[in-house]
């Protein structure tokens, strides 16, 4: 029986390593049903819009994405689509693994974590007035009428809205994944010491959703800072993490470079009703249709999302074909050489060829 799943190729680099990935799917013998849908800049050109109502739609419909990366204009333009998705979806739980694969460039080698990052909260709920508005002039008045820190008149503001309901729901998605999957300890990361109400919530809330698993699964806080010290110094001592929202995104990206970089590091976005899989890079537009980018970090969103639609041996065999090519060390990209410049390296759709190659025989 075949499954329906919605395919958001991106923009940059998207494109390219989403056919890498669909390669490599195929190849496993899972029978996929591929609904493409444009996002990203392609889509602004053709529909005025980087996310078309078609997009949402045919992710509620299928319940199931698979997406490249999209361009994320800095300080100015349209809002982060990775964003909007989480949000119209209600994804309120991104899943990153960060696990040592022989051959990669590592930092450490002891590495083996995976990050719950709340999804839909926090500062990234993109509740912000910037400079000179009329609505950050009344929040300020309003601010300063009430609070005794004063804010300054010229101040842009962003709201960090954290919830019980938030807050409970993506800690007890980390305790519920360890439970499943042989996990020993959740470590809650916050600055409650600082941010009393807010991340006190947080934390609060985590300790109490914890109580729940007391024998199953360990439990801690760390500070986020402390947090970030001990990920470079001793990893092995961590094993799930559960963040919120800005915290997660940027730890997450360190234990990426623990083990060799974005380049291979899958994601996953999960709610109640849908769940969204794609690489944690960016869309690297330089190197669009240049064939040189890594596809490690898609193809291995496809190892998570074959594991969500229950097709785990197909997950299981996909992911050692990766870790076979990678380790192997011939048909590879630039970036997974020993010296980047070394002209044996291959392209994006060479090193796919290669993981299929794996899978057939």
């Amino acid at each position: 029986m075949s499954c329906r799943v919605t395919l958001l190729p991106g923009d940059g680099i998207g494109p390219e390593v989403a056919r890498a990935m669909q390669k490599c799917v195929d190849a496993t013998g899972v029978r996929i049903e591929w609904e493409e849908v444009v996002v990203g800049a392609p889509a602004i050109a053709s529909q005025g819009t980087p996310l078309p109502p078609e997009a949402i739609a045919s992710v509620k419909k299928n319940r199931v994405a698979i997406k490249g990366p999209i361009e994320t204009p800095i300080g100015k333009g349209f809002r982060s689509v990775n964003v909007q998705l989480r949000q119209e979806l209600d994804l309120y739980a991104c899943v990153r693994p960060a696990r040592y694969i022989e051959g990669t460039r590592a930092v450490n080698t002891k590495v083996d974590l995976v990050i719950f990052r709340e999804n839909t909260e926090d500062l990234y709920a993109g509740v912000e007035f910037d400079t000179g508005s009329v609505e950050a002039g009344r929040l300020i008045s309003l601010i300063n009428e009430i609070s005794p820190k004063k804010v300054r008149p010229d101040s842009a503001i962003s709201i960090k809205p954290i919830s019980a309901f938030g807050s409970e729901r993506i800690v007890r998605k980390a305790f519920e994944y360890a439970v499943q999957n042989g996990r020993r300890k959740v470590s809650l990361v916050h600055k409650a010491n600082i941010m009393k109400f807010t991340d006190g919530l947080f934390l609060r809330t985590g300790q109490q959703v914890a109580a729940e698993f007391a024998g199953k699964v360990e439990f801690e806080d760390v500070i986020v800072d402390n947090m970030c010290m001990q990920l470079v110094q001793k990893p092995e001592l961590y094993d799930v993490l559960v963040l919120p929202n800005l915290y997660g995104d940027i730890v997450s990206d360190l234990c990426a470079g623990l083990v060799g970089g974005l380049g291979i590091a899958p994601g996953a976005n999960i709610g109640a009703h849908a769940a969204l899989f794609e690489p944690v890079h960016g869309s690297a537009p330089k190197y669009a249709g240049l064939n040189k980018v890594n596809p490690t970090a898609t193809i291995l969103s496809a190892v998570m999302m074959l594991r969500h639609i229950g097709e785990t041996d197909a997950a299981r065999r996909l992911e050692q074909a990766v870790c076979d090519v990678i380790r192997e060390g011939r048909n590879v990209t630039y970036d997974l050489k020993a010296d980047r410049n070394d002209p044996t390296a291959v392209g994006t759709q060479e090193m796919a060829e290669a993981i299929c190659h794996k899978l057939r025989k």
